[in-house]
């Protein structure tokens, strides 16, 4: 291994320290107890070494919530290869609420941390819009449109359609990582079914 090979993978293995590090005072003390000087006493460096990484702890922040979600969308990804769009959408909720009782922490972070991940999801599963086919959100929106176009569903905004989606399978889980279990039915499979089904029914074309 060369000089120069050995310090690119030294400065990775520092990006990722300092990364692993945030999302541990983040997830023990909250967003608000994240600072550069923090980050560095853990580590045993300089704080200005931080800043040679990423320009502010809000940067740090939405790294994570990058990391956060590449996780949800490798997760995601065969449920969105189903081959009947609502059969397809049913996969989808039940991946989506499998990996945030499978990932609680990693979920916390994204979507219920504080404002800059909340954005970030906001953003439809990309910090920065860059994420491959639209990333999570771009799965859902793209199933919603084809029952959409194929008058399954009835004409309605896709964008709203699919964030209503959203929404309840977040419910899901969200009272699942703050109560412990979903209230009257603690069978997450059974529970996500019934919502998509409901959501289903509900916009079905007359």
């Amino acid at each position: 291994m060369t000089v120069a090979h050995r310090r690119e993978r030294e400065r990775r293995e520092l990006r990722d320290q300092i990364l692993s590090v945030a999302r541990d005072i983040v997830l023990r003390e909250g967003f608000d107890a994240l600072t550069m000087r923090k980050i560095a006493k853990a580590i045993e460096y300089a704080p200005g070494t931080i800043y040679l990484y990423f320009k502010s702890r809000e940067e740090i922040a939405l790294q994570l919530v990058r990391d956060g979600f590449a996780e949800l969308v490798r997760y995601m990804t065969p449920a969105s290869k189903v081959a009947d769009p609502v059969k397809r959408l049913a996969a989808i909720g039940t991946a989506y609420v499998k990996f945030g009782d499978a990932n609680p922490e990693t979920y916390r972070l994204i979507f219920m941390e504080a404002k800059p991940f909340y954005e970030a999801a906001l953003n439809h599963g990309s910090a920065d819009g860059d994420m491959p086919d639209g990333g999570a959100f771009g799965m859902l929106l793209a199933t919603v449109e084809e029952l959409i176009r194929k008058k399954v569903f009835r004409k309605i905004d896709p964008v709203r359609a699919a964030e209503m989606c959203w929404a309840s399978v977040h419910g899901i889980v969200s009272l699942r990582i703050a109560c412990g279990k979903v209230p009257h039915d603690d069978d997450l499979e059974s529970m996500t079914k019934a919502m998509t089904d409901m959501i289903a029914r509900g916009l079905r074309a007359d």
